[in-house]
């Protein structure tokens, strides 16, 4: 069963290179243990270090794996940043909160979304209330239930898929699908019927090691939107909050700004339509903290292909093997749309990431 993931990353692997960093960061370490296990029977939790004072006023935090499979650029970041704060001491009212692989299983299985078929980061709503709706999914939910792969059937779906692109046009119907939807937990984008494990534990994490904190600036680390090899920064809210203008100050034209609505629309390959994002969830559950959400968004391959992948992976998952060739052949494929091989493209983003987070640790030490 392993040798199928044998020559990929995975989350084993991962989480030993991000703990044996945390040690040499001299960094404390707390496990949050997921109930399930990875491919290869391991063990899966997220982790997070913490570099400096826990009680510390001022706080740098930095989430990866949102979406499992992007998770390993936001781990190769975190690894990165502990790296360097080997050598630099942090002033006694800051510190730096690392929460590592926040959806263990879609990391280790090699999915964006959730052991749930749910994408996280559409799950940060409140569920005491009627979720959003998105009627307009309900005619395009059955393209992503059939059961070929290549036949007949798939050729179908791809027939009626491309109708709605000439009827509505690709933009549209990105909106609609993207938004994400509550019904069906067979579909794609779903965002759940109630708060999923990775949702209850981001939510512990920032009451245990965040909410304490005067001022906050969290990143949460993705890859697959935008242009390839141009790591986007945004800030991502239904509503504009105060720490958007301090955001724009530090980061000037850098900084792209989504709020997002029902009907609003951006150029960024980010779903402006969406609900759920855990950057609003931040804002909401630290509400006694100056917080800034930040969003680090890596642009990979065409938005066309990612979208085929996704549906390749969501028949995967629905009616195929993960284990067999068909599996592997889509794992590898997703897993390079998600976080390419390319040594230039890894060089760009680890150098731009390295500036933006060193950016805003300096700003925290003047706020």
């Amino acid at each position: 069963m392993s040798a199928i993931f044998s020559d990929m990353p995975n989350f084993a692997d991962q989480r030993e290179r991000f703990l044996a960093a945390a040690a040499r960061a001299n960094a404390t370490h707390i496990a949050y243990p997921h109930p399930m296990r990875g491919p290869r029977g391991e063990a899966l939790s997220t982790d997070v270090a913490i570099v400096g004072r826990a009680d510390a006023h001022k706080r740098l935090v930095m989430m990866s794996g949102t979406h499992g499979v992007e998770g390993y650029y936001g781990s190769d970041s975190q690894i990165a940043l502990l790296d360097t704060l080997q050598d630099r001491a942090l002033p006694d009212d800051t510190c730096v909160v690392l929460m590592h692989l926040v959806n263990p299983w879609g990391t280790a299985w090699l999915r964006r979304v959730n052991e749930d078929n749910v994408d996280v980061n559409r799950n940060y709503i409140d569920f005491s209330r009627p979720p959003p709706t998105n009627t307009a999914y309900e005619a395009l939910h059955e393209i992503y239930l059939c059961r070929d792969l290549d036949g007949p059937e798939r050729r179908r779906a791809d027939e009626q898929f491309a109708m709605h692109i000439r009827d509505l046009g690709e933009t549209c119907v990105s909106n609609i699908v993207e938004a994400g939807q509550y019904l069906h937990p067979d579909g794609i984008f779903f965002g759940g019927k109630q708060q999923t494990w990775t949702n209850r534990t981001v939510r512990r994490i920032m009451q245990d090691h965040v909410a304490g904190a005067r001022t906050a600036i969290v990143f949460d680390l993705h890859t697959g939107a935008g242009p390839y090899g141009h790591p986007m920064l945004m800030t991502i809210a239904e509503r504009k909050v105060p720490a958007h203008d301090t955001a724009q100050a530090l980061y000037g034209p850098w900084l792209y700004t989504i709020l997002t609505a029902a009907n609003a629309s951006s150029d960024s390959g980010v779903a402006a339509t969406a609900t759920g994002y855990a950057s609003q969830a931040l804002i909401d559950e630290l509400a006694d903290v100056e917080l800034m959400p930040l969003v680090i968004e890596c642009g990979t391959y065409d938005g066309t292909r990612g979208h085929a992948l996704l549906r390749d992976d969501h028949w995967l998952h629905l009616h195929g093997d993960p284990f067999d060739a068909t599996g592997r052949r889509i794992k590898a494929t997703l897993l390079e749309h998600y976080y390419p091989a390319d040594s230039d493209w890894r060089d760009l983003i680890a150098l731009r990431t390295r500036q933006i987070w060193q950016r805003a640790l300096d700003a925290l030490t003047k706020m």
